[in-house]
């Protein structure tokens, strides 16, 4: 008999009851593409057709919105391809919560259009009293790109030559602001940039002074630059990209600039973060000068760039929530994470050492700043099977070794971390290095 008559009917293996539980997570056309998939690899005689259902289950995706969460043990903090900042369980739970209809841009009270997100601005005026007011959109780039078209489109934007930054995979700051129609005109050179350079390139078409706080490399020796108070009584406004979106002072990163501070020196406006130190989602942050603002919020391409209610709600929680995943791991005691790694270790026995080693910031914030720390190290042949696990263990390979850093673990997450090292060891896969 044709083997491909023993595949069973689409409608049959559809029938089995965690593909019907599966539709109602993914919706049925996703669940069916992958019943179909699998009929196709038993006509093929890949799989049997019995197995049908079970390799239908294993090709369904992990969650419905495709992304898989992964357990960050690189000991980057701010990790990009980890989508920076963890989100605290008050900002998961205030997504969930304005998922559905909420009063985004409604005032119930009097039953009339509101300003869009206000109890989210009222939380951000209130964390940077400093600002007259405040605003928000889509990331730290499209804030930038804002500021620019209003202010500075078809005139200049005068900024030093040792701030035209790469903020990485090729994205390169001067064209970002070009794209807008402003003409940079770059001062001074690129170790040492004064005040009167500043002063000397203002005129007539100046839109704006342009601060850039380099936060993703640091140059050193023979350099000066001009700050804040400097550039005050040029007349024009002076706009401060901070970058990482630190609002306040902080002991920990004395050498990054924050919102506070940056304003109470004289910036207009300043623009950050909302998914790097702030520990908050995806946003570009707009705080400053009343009018100056207004005029941004009021501006067309404000309505291109602004943030969804999920956002808008997440960020809320961030800036009037408890302490974020950001700042537990930023300020996490060594001693417990060398307890808490000495425990895993004690767990997966093998070749695993307790290692000393340095956690950084990441996420293009405070480059210098490192984290003592502690790590679990492994074989480096580990790193493919862990990285490709369910779920997914990343950790950083460093000297022909695999590191496990604990530090932006949650400890309940302990026990799924040596479970996973204990499901490689077991197996064949760990490769050389074993």
């Amino acid at each position: 008999m044709d083997p491909r008559r023993r595949v069973p009917r689409t409608d049959a293996v559809l029938e089995d009851p965690r593909l019907r539980a599966a539709e109602d997570r993914l919706g049925r056309a996703t669940v069916k593409a992958a019943v179909v998939a699998a009929q196709q690899r038993a006509r093929q005689g890949e799989l049997a057709p019995a197995a049908v259902a079970d390799a239908a289950v294993a090709a369904l995706p992990v969650t419905a919105g495709g992304l898989r969460p992964v357990l960050n043990a690189t000991g980057v903090v701010l990790h990009t391809n980890l989508g920076r900042a963890a989100l605290s369980p008050a900002a998961a739970e205030a997504i969930v919560a304005a998922s559905g209809y909420t009063d985004v841009e409604l005032d119930l009270g009097t039953g009339r259009r509101a300003r869009r997100g206000r109890g989210t601005m009222a939380a951000l005026a209130a964390a940077v009293p400093d600002a007259g007011e405040v605003h928000v959109v889509n990331n730290g780039a499209a804030a930038l790109v804002l500021a620019a078209t209003v202010l500075a489109a078809g005139r200049e934007i005068v900024v030093s030559r040792g701030e035209m930054v790469e903020i990485g995979d090729g994205f390169r700051l001067p064209d970002l602001l070009e794209s807008t129609g402003a003409r940079l005109r770059e001062v001074g050179t690129t170790n040492r940039t004064s005040a009167a350079d500043y002063a000397a390139a203002i005129g007539p078409r100046t839109g704006f002074v342009l601060k850039v706080h380099p936060s993703n490399f640091v140059v050193r020796g023979f350099t000066s630059a001009a700050g804040i108070a400097e550039l005050t009584g040029l007349g024009v406004p002076v706009v401060a990209d901070i970058g990482s979106g630190l609002l306040r002072p902080d002991p920990l990163l004395p050498d990054e600039p924050d919102a506070a501070g940056t304003l109470r020196a004289g910036a207009d406006l300043v623009v950050a973060s909302g998914d790097k130190l702030l520990g908050g989602p995806q946003a570009g942050l707009l705080l400053g000068d009343a009018d100056l603002v207004e005029r941004l919020r009021r501006h067309p391409l404000a309505r291109a760039l602004r943030v969804d209610k999920l956002t808008l709600a997440a960020l809320a929680a961030t800036l009037g929530g408890p302490v974020t995943p950001t700042w537990a791991a930023l300020r996490a005691d060594p001693e417990t994470l060398r307890s808490r790694t000495q425990r895993l270790r004690d767990q997966v026995g093998g070749d695993a050492e307790v290692v000393a080693s340095v956690a950084v910031v990441g996420g293009g914030g405070a480059p210098e700043l490192t984290l003592a720390s502690w790590s679990l190290s492994l074989p480096a042949g580990y790193a493919e099977s862990l990285r490709t696990g369910d779920p997914p263990v990343l950790g950083r390979v460093e000297r022909g070794r695999l590191l496990l850093d604990l530090r932006c673990v949650p400890p309940s997450a302990d026990a799924e971390v040596a479970r996973a090292v204990l499901a490689v060891a077991g197996g064949p896969s760990a490769g050389p290095g074993r």
